[in-house]
C-alpha cells in the first residue's frame, strides 16, 4: 500500500492548513484541513475493504515455436453491485515486471487485456503471480495485490520445411546398421496375422510350424536413417548477439528431424557437448508439431549452449544421412572429417556473413547462411531428393 502522487499532495496539505489553521486560530482552514483528513480516511477504508474482484489469465498456446505469437489474456470481473473499480496491473514474465492496464469498471462489469509473451529464444517462460494494482477514493492511495498462480509457456524450435532426405543406404528398421543395395525388402520379424493384413505377406513356413498364421513384417533397405550433430558448444557461435545463433542452428536441426519423421524414416539427434542424445524411431511413436515427438522437441526447446568439448561416443554405429549444424566459430576441420565418413555427409554452417552459399570442403557438401531459412533452403535445393 502506498500514496499515490496526489495522495502525497493532499496529506501535506492537510498537515499545511490544520497546522496554519491551528496556530493562527482560522477556523476556515481547520475546516478544509478537516475535510482533506476525513477524504484520506476514506480512502485509506475502501483499499482496506476487499475487493470484489474475479480473476482469469488464460495462456494461448501453451506450447509456441519461437518468434510466434503468444500471449496471456487477463480477464477481471468487477463482482460489486454498486462500487466502480479502477486497477492497473503487471505480470512477471520471464522474471521481468510487465504492465498493463485496465479501463474502469463500472459495477458488474468484466475487462479484458493481453499481455505480450516474448518469444525470441526457445525454453520455458515463466510468468506470474500476476499483481493487481486497486486505487482508492479519488485516487489517493495505491494497493498492490498479488492474484493466481504461476504458470509456463514452452517456447519451442522452429520447423521449417526441409522437404526430405537423400536416399538412404541402411535397412529401415531400427539397429541395422549394415549396408545393402537399394530396393526390394528385408524380412525383420513376424508377427501373428491381424485381420485385414495383406495375405501375400504370410510366411506359410512358420504358420505352419507354430499352427497360426504368421505375417512377415520387411523393411525397405534405402530408407535413409538420419543423424543430426548439433554443434552446442558456446565457443563456436561467439560472437553472436544475444546467442541468435544458436537458436538459428537448433532451427535446422529440428525442421531436419521434421523432414525425416515426414518420409517415415528414422532420425537421431545428437550433440557435441554429450548434452542430448535422443532416438526417433519410424513411425513416430506420438504426434507433434510436423509429425515430431513432442518429447524430442521438449528437449531441443530446452537445450543451452554450453562450455564443454566434444563428447564421446557421438555414434553407436557409421552413420547413414549426417547433418552436422555447427556456427561461424568452429573448428570445421574435424567436423568435415566427421561427415565424410557417411554415405551422405553436409555441414550446415550458421554464419551471418558467408562467402559462399553453397561449396564443397574435403568432398563435403557445405551449406552457409545467416539464418536457419537460408540453411533449409540449402538443404531442399541441394540434398533433398
Amino acid at each position: 500500500m502506498r500514496l499515490t502522487g496526489r495522495g502525497w499532495a493532499v496529506l501535506g496539505s492537510t498537515a499545511a492548513l490544520l497546522g496554519f489553521g491551528l496556530w493562527a486560530r482560522y477556523p476556515g482552514l481547520v475546516g478544509l484541513g478537516a475535510v482533506l483528513a476525513v477524504a484520506l480516511v476514506c480512502a485509506l477504508v475502501t483499499v482496506l475493504v476487499p475487493a470484489p474482484l474475479r480473476i482469469r489469465r488464460r495462456v494461448r498456446p501453451p506450447r509456441v515455436a519461437r518468434l510466434e505469437e503468444c500471449s496471456a489474456t487477463v480477464e477481471v470481473t468487477n463482482a460489486s453491485t454498486w462500487l466502480a473499480q479502477s486497477v492497473t496491473g503487471h505480470d512477471l514474465v520471464g522474471g521481468r515486471r510487465t504492465p498493463f492496464v485496465l479501463p474502469r469498471m463500472p459495477p458488474g462489469a468484466t475487462v479484458s487485456t493481453d499481455v505480450p509473451i516474448p518469444t525470441a529464444h526457445r525454453g520455458v517462460i515463466d510468468f506470474g503471480p500476476l499483481t493487481l494494482h486497486r486505487f482508492s477514493f479519488l485516487d489517493l492511495i495505491e494497493v498492490g495485490q498479488e492474484h493466481g498462480d504461476s504458470a509456463a509457456v514452452l517456447v519451442e524450435p522452429r520447423i521449417l520445411d526441409a522437404l526430405g532426405l537423400p536416399a538412404g543406404a541402411r535397412r529401415g528398421h531400427i539397429g541395422a546398421d549394415e549396408r545393402i543395395a537399394h530396393g526390394g525388402t528385408d524380412l525383420v520379424g513376424l508377427r501373428e496375422y491381424v485381420a485385414g493384413d495383406d495375405l501375400r505377406r504370410l510366411h506359410w513356413a512358420t504358420s505352419a510350424r507354430l499352427a497360426t498364421l504368421m505375417v512377415r513384417e520387411d523393411a525397405d533397405p534405402s530408407a535413409p536413417h538420419l543423424t543430426v550433430l548439433l554443434d552446442d558448444r558456446a565457443g563456436s557461435y561467439a560472437g553472436s548477439h544475444d546467442g541468435e545463433d544458436f537458436e538459428e542452428a537448433v532451427d535446422v536441426a529440428a525442421s531436419l528431424l521434421a523432414a525425416a519423421a515426414g518420409v517415415e524414416s528414422p532420425a537421431r539427434i545428437v550433440t557435441i557437448g554429450a548434452g542430448l542424445d535422443e532416438q526417433l524411431p519410424a513411425p513416430a511413436p506420438a504426434t507433434g508439431p510436423a509429425g515430431l515427438d513432442p518429447h524430442v522437441l521438449g528437449a531441443l526447446a530446452r537445450l543451452e549452449a554450453s562450455d564443454g568439448e566434444q563428447g564421446s561416443g557421438l555414434f553407436a554405429g557409421s552413420p547413414d544421412v549426417l547433418a552436422v549444424i555447427t556456427g561461424p566459430n568452429s573448428d570445421l576441420g574435424d567436423l568435415l572429417l566427421t561427415a565424410s565418413g557417411a554415405p551422405s555427409g553436409v555441414v550446415l554452417v550458421v554464419d551471418p556473413q558467408p562467402e559462399a552459399l553453397v561449396s564443397a570442403q574435403q568432398g563435403v557438401l557445405v551449406l552457409r547462411g545467416p539464418r536457419a531459412e537460408e540453411l533449409v533452403h540449402g538443404w531442399r535445393t541441394a540434398v533433398a531428393r
